[in-house]
């Protein structure tokens, strides 16, 4: 089955097939990165937008440690 014929049958499927589907895709692309096939052209276009906007945006966010601490804090009440 070529390429355009599975993309063309995939609106005909329920969406708990098309969720299966999708998993399995997902599965073979982490098998792919453990392989050391890397991230394709688009992947590592999106990470170096999210690396620069994360690197323009001067809120570097919460160390793990006070988010751990805020945690626990709340369980404790």
């Amino acid at each position: 089955m070529s390429e355009a014929e599975i993309l063309a049958e995939l609106p005909k499927l329920k969406a708990h097939e098309r969720d299966q589907i999708f998993r399995r895709l997902c599965e073979l692309r982490d098998e792919d990165l453990i392989r050391g096939v890397g991230a394709s052209d688009a992947e590592r276009e999106a990470l170096d937008q999210a690396l620069a906007e994360f690197e323009r945006d001067g809120d570097r966010g919460t160390d793990w440690r006070t988010v751990l601490q805020r945690v626990r804090s709340s369980r404790a009440r």
